[in-house]
């Protein structure tokens, strides 16, 4: 059977989609994966996908293209010949899954499954309801087990990526905290003056810090480290910031793709949660974490890009000692165990 998972928004949502991913994958001859190109370094990595197509899709993103009828027929094209048995077009809750299933359609996929509170009309041959408040994790999890591809024994259902490289040429030996303070959503990271101040209180409790960005933050990683931190800004891909997430004692981060990177990894999580997106669908999943951030905050519920409260209190208000206790917290709660202990919040 050749399966075409679809996820085409970022990085972090790909990246929860790999459970899903694997339980497909088991039912499955073949699985090829279409994603747009925020996320197909994400889907690279992703155990079980045997290809990965890309395709930027104009529904999807913060900067969409326009319609263009050529690309759409190219990737008619492409699909029509790849002769897919079925596909499952995997969602946020608040996406429909309609447009996707139509090109699918007209690419002569024989089955087609997704979440749709949209009446899909003969778009899909099962319309899946969501649960209520599911982690986009689990959600992706109950659409595939109601297609018949339940998770394979012995799979405890975590993120999980393809093994990283060693991070020790770039962190060189020795335990370290990274702080990754960009995102890809400006409302879901604090203020580069805040996490500075983060730095330094927890260089100051006797930390060895790491600053990681990607090649568009290095203005915003050198503040941040401030000649204090190793600053590894734009010195690593995904594959690379991968293995200095999984070498690390505990990541401090926003939500933001590297949050559920760090996930994959088993990294511990400090997660500074903007509440513009709800926390129990987006929270780390599957490792030890404390959330910390305002959810009540006026911004909340509202998916705001840029933060509509002056300020940014839902973040900036997190104090930095705050964030050091919960850093050593996660650090003395790991410590504790020789074996990876099961997930759980550490409530801060």
């Amino acid at each position: 059977m050749r399966t075409l998972v679809l996820r085409l928004d970022n990085l972090g949502d790909v990246l929860l989609a790999g459970p899903a991913v694997r339980a497909v994958a088991a039912g499955s001859s073949s699985v090829t994966m279409l994603c747009g190109p925020q996320g197909a370094a994400a889907a690279r990595l992703l155990p079980g996908i045997d290809e990965v197509l890309v395709w930027e899709a104009p529904w999807v993103g913060y900067n969409p293209p326009e319609v263009c009828p050529e690309d759409v027929r190219e990737l008619l094209r492409v699909l029509t010949l790849r002769r897919f048995d079925r596909a499952l077009v995997l969602t946020s809750y608040h996406q429909s899954p309609l447009p996707a299933a139509l090109l699918l359609r007209l690419a002569g996929v024989p089955r087609i499954v997704a979440d749709s509170e949209d009446y899909p009309g003969s778009l899909l041959d099962l319309r899946h309801q969501r649960a209520a408040g599911r982690h986009e994790v689990q959600a992706a999890l109950d659409l595939a087990a109601a297609d018949g591809f339940p998770l394979p024994r012995g799979d405890d259902g975590r993120l999980r990526i393809l093994t990283p490289p060693s991070a020790r040429p770039l962190t060189g030996s020795g335990a370290y905290v990274v702080v990754h303070p960009g995102a890809s959503v400006p409302a879901r990271m604090p203020s580069a003056g805040r996490m500075a101040s983060v730095v330094r209180a927890l260089t100051a409790a006797g930390h060895r810090v790491v600053v990681t960005g990607g090649p568009d933050e290095v203005a915003l990683t050198a503040a941040v480290a401030g000649g204090r931190a190793l600053d590894l800004g734009g010195r690593t891909g995904l594959a690379e910031l991968a293995g200095v997430l999984a070498g690390a004692e505990a990541v401090v981060v926003g939500n933001t793709g590297p949050a559920h990177l760090a996930a994959a990894v088993g990294a511990p999580v400090v997660s500074l949660f903007s509440p513009v997106v709800p926390v129990e669908r987006w929270r780390p999943y599957g490792v030890r974490h404390v959330i910390l951030g305002q959810q009540n905050a006026a911004c909340a519920g509202s998916r705001a890009r840029r933060c509509p409260v002056p300020g940014h209190p839902c973040l900036d208000s997190i104090t930095s000692q705050e964030i050091v206790r919960a850093v050593d917290r996660l650090v003395a709660s790991q410590n504790l165990h020789t074996k990876p202990p099961p997930a759980r919040e550490v409530t801060a």
